[in-house]
């Protein structure tokens, strides 16, 4: 039998305690203890890592960048405070988390938005759209109510010929005629 074989045999005791004594062990610079911890945690860790980072490559990268972390900070894993496992998931969770923020661009200055297009109406058209609104009112306003109506139901609501005719209770001609001349009063007062 190996020499790291009987060391890695010698170690197992009760899961958590089991870590918590790796841990010790990493601290002290045995590297057969960091051996062993890396068999037993590093599936867990890896998920929690691959979890925030959601690449897998990325996530194989930063593990072995937790376990170095692990290797040097062993030493500050206090027993009894915290559950062993919890504190390598901790190691491995505010790694991978530092990972994303590396990964977020800078943002640029307040100035830049300054710069940036308004995508509406410039003012002198929102006037002029808002004069026009006024204009189109008071000529609807000049028509009968339900000719005004109708013309607001087809052309602003989009009802069918079919379903205006309904709602007034009139042939369907008849609509076609209240819209045609409607339309064409319309034409004669926004003209004027």
């Amino acid at each position: 039998m190996r020499p790291e074989a009987a060391t890695s045999m010698s170690i197992q005791t009760t899961p958590s305690q089991d870590i918590s004594d790796l841990i010790a062990r990493c601290a002290l610079r045995d590297r057969a203890a960091f051996r062993v911890l890396y068999e037993r945690t590093s599936a867990k860790l890896f998920g929690v890592t691959l979890r925030i980072l959601k690449d897998r490559s990325e996530a194989e990268e930063a593990i072995q960048e937790v376990y170095v972390k692990v290797w040097q900070r062993a030493d500050r894993y206090v027993a009894g405070n915290t559950s062993p496992i919890s504190w390598l998931v901790a190691v491995a969770r505010n790694h991978a988390l530092d990972i994303l923020r590396a990964r977020r661009p800078v943002s640029e200055d307040i100035d830049v938005a300054l710069e940036i297009p308004d995508g509406g109406p410039s003012p002198e058209r929102a006037v002029q759209d808002s004069q026009d609104r006024g204009r189109i009112d008071h000529c609807l306003g000049t028509l009968e109510p339900d000719r005004a109506d109708a013309v607001r139901g087809a052309y602003l609501d989009g009802y069918s010929y079919e379903e205006l005719a309904s709602r007034y209770a009139v042939p369907i001609n008849t609509m076609r005629t209240w819209l045609r001349r409607s339309l064409i009063k319309l034409k004669d007062c926004l003209s004027a």
